[in-house]
């Protein structure tokens, strides 16, 4: 069994997989000059199965495969497989530390959806970070010239939109796990999320594939092996701490992509990019305190 209230144990795990994920995305980059990003897709999901079979054959408890929701897994899985694709296609053509950064505009839409999906009532601290989450956006696109017209600009502006709907997804899957956590274990959710985002991909992966080279296809099986340890971290992470205690060590991504885009990709972040990082993050922090100062409200008789 996992330990409780550990914030050492939580904020190692959660350094390892936000490290682990930016490694498997900076693969990801580095094999969609030859491989469509729908069969990376693919082998992400599909070799990331083991992975997660292996931890729940150690409980030993096959009865998490059960479920009464399935029309929700559904869902969840198709809300997951559009947000992997919209990141999975950013980072073709945008630099890691630029694709990183905007992955965090997710807490800003998860606010703003909570509105129609969950009747909350969103003040005015929460409306302040979404706009200078926004603004963090714009600074970043501006930045990158990615207003100025065509040819590369153009390709820039819409991976970086794509990067954004992203965040859209991802806040709508978000909703959904928080429903089904209500009903289901976080082993179900996440076995039958593997399962389907591999049944997604895999119907679309005759129309995209390529075969690939013996180094690259060993590449695929590490995105796959990396994505799934790294979910697993993950999870660990927030069995053994409080999402607010971790919730700082999860933007140490921005780092990790900073430092291997710079040295494996020659992409030395600009002004825009780190600024535009800067509010988006600092966004998302301030929306994390507001959410735990509600909740602290809503205890307090």
């Amino acid at each position: 069994m996992p330990l409780r209230h550990d914030i050492r144990r939580g904020a190692l795990l959660m350094l390892g997989a936000t490290s682990l994920f930016t490694i498997m995305s900076a693969l990801i980059k580095g094999l969609s000059e030859n491989i469509h990003f729908i069969e990376t897709m693919f082998f992400r999901s599909a070799f990331a199965l083991p992975v997660v079979f292996a931890v729940a054959a150690r409980g030993r408890n096959w009865g998490v495969l059960r479920t009464k929701r399935m029309p929700g897994h559904l869902v969840r899985a198709f809300t997951g497989t559009m947000a992997q694709g919209c990141a999975f296609y950013a980072l073709t053509v945008l630099p890691l530390a630029e694709q990183t950064a905007l992955t965090y505009t997710t807490p800003l839409f998860v606010t703003l959806l909570s509105i129609p999906f969950l009747g909350e009532k969103v003040g005015i601290h929460r409306w302040s970070a979404v706009l200078v989450g926004f603004l963090g956006i714009l600074v970043i696109a501006l930045g990158d010239g990615a207003f100025q017209g065509g040819g590369p600009d153009r390709v820039m502006a819409i991976g970086m939109a794509v990067a954004v709907a992203q965040g859209v997804w991802s806040a709508a899957t978000t909703l959904l796990v928080r429903s089904l956590s209500a009903t289901e274990s976080s082993t179900t959710i996440v076995l039958w999320q593997s399962l389907l985002m591999t049944a997604f991909t895999l119907v679309a992966l005759p129309f995209f594939w390529t075969t690939p080279t013996f180094f690259e296809l060993v590449l695929l099986v590490l995105v796959g092996l990396i994505g799934g340890v790294a979910q697993i971290m993950l999870t660990e992470a927030y069995a053994s701490a409080q999402v607010s205690a971790l919730g700082p060590y999860s933007y140490t991504s921005i780092l990790w992509s900073v430092a291997i885009g710079w040295v494996v990709f020659s992409d030395a972040p600009g002004i825009g990019t780190l600024a535009g990082a800067a509010l988006i993050v600092g966004a998302g922090l301030y929306i994390l305190h507001r959410e735990i100062t509600r909740a602290r409200q809503r205890r307090t008789p």
